[in-house]
């Protein structure tokens, strides 16, 4: 089972979600100038709250900007640090991460000026989420911990609350599970405390969550049962269908495939009836997967294909590629395989769209990490500066008395200025040459060098014809009986460190990984630089795979752990390989020689590699190798087709086994 991404998390603390208030009298309010500053202040903070920041950002900010002219105005120190509060919040949820920093960090100042520390403590937990979603979680925990350390300072149970929760996040997303569980029953004991029912209901959930990470499945559903009883009573609807869709995936992973449907049924009426698109995608997508694992394909096509149209039609690119995954798994076991093949293509650009965006955000989290350090350096720049117009002023004084010792500061000052700006100008120098190299090796991680470097010294790289590619399937027989037995963890460990090794043969052989698809993994020799040799280094290699997966499957069998047999295709021909688009940073290739070596992997037989005619023709003179004259099968979409497995004709034939993967000698 994956990992339940649900943690109800708090986002603002200074700007926690109430009872829906009535926006038209807290404009008027607003509006009215016989109030007292404070109340005009409070009651617009709520109207742009309420009103805009999780529905319309943009408007937010237009709002906070004159909440940010009425503080300045009238010298309002808190109606000031409640704008910059605002317009970060909004900024965070445009996910402009850097000025949001400067927004929040503007907010602190002032908050620390008027000296309000709930205020001041708040930002820094704000603060912290920023630094939380960017990955960088030392510094997160930092700010949480400050906010903590003020927090329980002026007594404020509800904001230490919040803030051990936030912490308790931080090692959730590390896998940190236990850690994390420890924090998350602090804050719910502290919640407990006060009559915040939502606040209890999102610590509650957020246990339930981590003891389902940990496979404590009872305890689990006791939390969030605690959970859903306080949501239903407060009529808080898209929690309710949260903590009941995780219960869903709770009966799923015990194999109670009845009661899992009733749940995930129950949560996507609440989503359909709350207008929750992206809630009702994955309801449909959970119970299309569980008619799948229960063999009934037909219910699965009809959920997974709404589950892929509702997902298309507002983005939501996880849900349809799950919805993609359950239509190929479940057309591939009724024997429909030009079906399952179209929903394979699918799954693959859906695939391509989510790299591309993960990609997106990891140059974008570069790009903050730059920001700040250009803002650091920028403020100690300042600071510099400042401290030198102070030493002038003493050295003109100075002088009065002994022009020679206001001569020698001078002179003095002048050296520490010179040297404090080269110190920081190397720094500068040598933190932009380490995010360079950081972005340059991002780019060689996704890319071959040779596109890679095209791409920087163009700005686009065009596609190319190779005329001879070997293309190289492979896929997992029992993958599904092992997703059944194995946690979601072991699963995805497992498939890791087979696609661990996998990399590394291909480096071996100097064959090109193009993409996994789920349990199946797909490269090619002979591209993006044709080689004399590239047919033969791509069975070689296939070889060594195969011996890879035998030797572990025997590992596995004798401690009783369910264990993966493999099939491997491989044909070759003309293909088209570059980058389509301005936004996807994917190597791929196209042609039909894709899909023909698509159906030699699939036409296999587990432990074998099955190559084509053409593959044999160009390799059946080489001493080294033996062929298996299969005969002619009859391939869908290809017509009659002959095959051949090939192996090594012997065991010391310069290849064998070492340390878990098969070496050359």
């Amino acid at each position: 089972m994956k990992k339940i991404a649900l943690i109800i998390i708090v986002t603002f603390s200074s700007l926690g979600l109430k009872a829906q208030t009535n926006l038209d009298s807290l404009l008027f309010l607003w509006e009215d100038t016989s109030q007292t500053d404070s109340i005009r202040t409070e009651a617009f903070k709520t109207y742009i709250r309420d009103g805009f920041l999780f529905s319309n950002a943009d408007t937010a900010i237009i709002l906070a900007e004159s909440l940010l002219r009425f503080g300045e105005n009238q010298n309002y120190g808190r109606a000031t640090a409640i704008a910059y509060l605002l317009k970060g919040g909004s900024n965070y949820l445009k996910s402009d991460y850097a000025l949001a920093l400067k927004e929040y960090k503007r907010s602190f100042d002032i908050y620390s000026e008027i000296r309000d520390q709930k205020g001041s403590a708040n930002c820094l937990n704000n603060i912290g989420n920023i630094y939380k979603a960017q990955g960088d979680f030392p510094e997160a925990l930092n700010y949480y911990q400050h906010s903590l350390k003020i927090q329980e300072e002026i007594g404020d149970k509800s904001g230490s609350a919040n803030a051990i929760g936030n912490i308790g996040r931080v090692y959730s997303d590390q896998g940190a599970y236990s850690k994390a569980l420890e924090y998350f029953l602090l804050s719910l004991e502290i919640k407990e405390g006060t009559e915040d029912k939502r606040g209890i209901a999102n610590a509650l959930g957020n246990v339930g969550i981590v003891y389902t990470d940990l496979g404590e499945y009872e305890l689990a559903l006791d939390y969030l049962n605690r959970c859903l009883k306080l949501e239903e009573e407060i009529v808080d609807k898209r929690g309710s269908a949260t903590s009941i869709s995780s219960m869903g995936m709770i009966y799923s992973s015990q194999g109670k495939h009845s009661k899992a449907l009733d749940y995930f049924q129950r949560s996507l009426n609440i989503y359909e009836e709350t207008g929750d698109r992206k809630g009702r995608a994955t309801s449909l997508v959970s119970i299309g997967g569980i008619y799948r694992e229960i063999g009934d394909h037909t219910k699965a096509l009809d959920f997974c294909k709404r589950a892929l149209a509702n997902g298309q039609e507002i983005g939501a690119l996880n849900q349809a590629k799950a919805a993609c995954q359950c239509l190929y798994d479940s057309y591939k076991s009724l024997g429909m395989g030009n079906e399952a093949l179209d929903y394979l293509e699918k799954l693959n650009v859906i695939g391509d769209s989510l790299n591309a965006k993960e990609t997106a955000k990891r140059l974008q989290q570069m790009e903050f990490a730059k920001q700040v350090l250009a803002d650091s350096l920028a403020s100690a720049e300042a600071s510099r500066l400042a401290e030198e117009v102070h030493r002038e002023e003493v050295r003109q004084k100075d002088q009065t008395r002994n022009i020679l010792t206001g001569g020698s500061l001078f002179l003095f000052l002048i050296a520490v200025g010179i040297y404090s700006r080269l110190r920081y100008t190397r720094k500068a120098k040598g933190i932009i040459e380490k995010e360079k190299d950081r972005s340059e090796n991002l780019l060689l991680n996704i890319l071959p060098a040779d596109i890679a470097a095209e791409l920087k010294e163009k700005g686009r790289a065009d596609a190319r014809d190779f005329d001879s590619v070997s293309i190289l399937f492979t896929d997992f027989k029992g993958f599904t009986e092992a997703s059944e037995k194995l946690s979601a963890q072991k699963l995805v460990a497992e498939i890791n460190y087979c696609f661990e090794a996998f990399d590394g043969i291909m480096a071996r052989y100097t064959i090109e990984k193009i993409k996994t698809i789920g349990d199946a993994y797909m490269a090619a020799g002979g591209l993006p630089v044709p080689a004399e040799n590239s047919t033969k280094s791509t069975v070689l290699a296939a070889l060594e795979m195969q011996a890879f997966v035998s030797k572990r499957k025997i590992e596995m069998d004798k401690n009783s752990l369910p264990a993966f047999e493999m099939r491997a295709g491989i044909h070759t021909g003309p293909v088209v390989a570059g980058i389509v688009g301005v936004k996807k940073f994917q190597y791929d290739i196209w042609g039909d020689t894709v899909n023909t070596a698509s159906r030699m992997e699939s036409n296999g037989e587990v432990g074998r590699v099955n190559i084509s005619q053409t593959t044999y023709e160009l390799l059946k003179d080489e001493p080294d190798l033996s062929f298996e004259n299969r005969g002619i099968f009859k391939v869908k979409g290809k017509g009659e087709m002959q095959m051949y497995f090939v192996k090594l004709k012997s065991k010391n034939d310069g290849i064998t086994v070492q340390n878990s993967s098969l070496r050359k000698i």
